[in-house]
């Protein structure tokens, strides 16, 4: 009930253009919908081709995508009436979703603890950033994953979040080991063919 409570008076405030601060399930909410969720957390592994990754993202929607927004919106607005103009209200969305990822990306970025790879070169146990080749031993079928940062993970390229079941089992062994994971079909037994620092 308290926190319906905070969030109407929340919208309440922002209608009048109010820019308090609120505290909102320790998460602070800002006026026209930002919130530094970020700042609360600690940091956050990444690897220096995830950081990259999301750096050319973050620079592309300032330098690219927000302009050409802003544009559009004053395309849109010379066109007249706004209360009837889909023009206008897309662009506007459109302008909501990019403030909102460059706010998100720039949290990310600020939290980001970079780990590189190439100086774990040799090391045999798996941790953050490592290739690790791994066979399953019911149907002998080998997969390679890398284990890496949140927003990095791509399991279609073979890129897995340090968080997911199979990195947690994974992580702290060597090649070699045999580790269980538990899947939404039951527990899978895998043994690790190779740890890589690539």
């Amino acid at each position: 009930m308290e926190s319906w409570f905070l969030w109407l008076n929340f919208l309440k405030n922002f209608e009048n253009n109010n820019i308090a601060t609120y505290t909102f399930d320790e998460v602070k909410i800002k006026p026209f919908g930002r919130y530094n969720k970020m700042s609360m957390m600690n940091k956050m592994p990444m690897t220096p081709a995830g950081l990259a990754k999301l750096e050319a993202e973050l620079k592309d929607l300032k330098y690219n995508e927000r302009p050409a927004i802003i544009q559009a919106i004053s395309e849109a607005r010379a066109l007249g009436d706004l209360s009837e103009n889909a023009e206008y209200h897309s662009a506007k969305d459109r302008q909501g979703f990019i403030e909102g990822r460059i706010s998100y990306l720039e949290g990310v970025i600020s939290s980001a603890e970079i780990i590189d790879p190439k100086k774990l070169v040799g090391d045999t146990t798996v941790k953050f950033s490592a290739t690790v080749t791994i066979v399953d031993e019911e149907t002998d079928e080998e997969k390679t994953y890398q284990i890496v940062g949140k927003e990095e993970a791509d399991l279609e390229h073979g890129k897995i979040s340090f968080d997911s079941p199979i990195a947690r089992a994974l992580i702290g062994k060597a090649q070699g080991d045999e580790v269980t994971v538990q899947s939404p079909k039951g527990p899978r037994d895998f043994e690790i063919l190779s740890v890589e620092y690539v």
